[in-house]
């Protein structure tokens, strides 16, 4: 059983993401939202057990739609955009690499920051791009070091959807 509630949208289409039961619970006694699915023959006090529950009121959600601005840099963040794939040898990545290293005075940013393995990482070290070589490993043993992908920079809504998951996408 989960300890976790559905929210719909009012209309039931717009996911809106997941609360605790006990915040589900809440919203309905307050008349905030309705139970849209629940579990058969389980009570929360006089409430069936929800797994889903719909607003009473139409929320417009800004938060997927409107953002603007910048979205502020984190490694965890470029691991997320990178789909926690290494840009160089593609493998599954734990670390986050700068391609021109920090310690020649590059910036930490979106654009200079890529999702890397970490013997990717240690082989390229403080190295720029064009001298590092692959770690002895596979096919690419001792080949010069090159992006799979050209790393970008992430929109509000990308940001989003690595949070939802679960939320619908139209």
């Amino acid at each position: 059983m989960s300890a976790y509630v559905t929210v719909y949208n009012q209309g039931g289409e717009e996911r809106l993401g997941r609360v605790s039961l006990n915040h589900a619970i809440t919203m309905i006694h307050k008349g905030k939202a309705r139970i849209m699915e629940s579990v058969a023959g389980q009570y929360v006090g006089p409430y069936e057990r929800p797994t889903a529950v719909e607003l009473i009121r139409y929320v417009y959600a800004r938060w997927k739609y409107n953002r603007t601005g910048r979205l502020p840099f984190s490694k965890r963040g470029v691991l997320r955009r990178d789909g926690f794939t290494c840009a160089y040898c593609g493998g599954k990545a734990n670390t986050v690499d700068h391609i021109a290293p920090k310690s020649k005075g590059n910036p930490a940013t979106w654009l200079n920051s890529v999702a890397a393995c970490q013997p990717c990482n240690n082989a390229k070290g403080s190295d720029p791009l064009g001298v590092a070589r692959h770690p002895d490993k596979g096919k690419q043993k001792g080949k010069l070091m090159q992006l799979a992908f050209q790393p970008t920079i992430p929109t509000f809504e990308e940001a989003y959807r690595w949070s939802h998951p679960e939320a619908d996408w139209l």
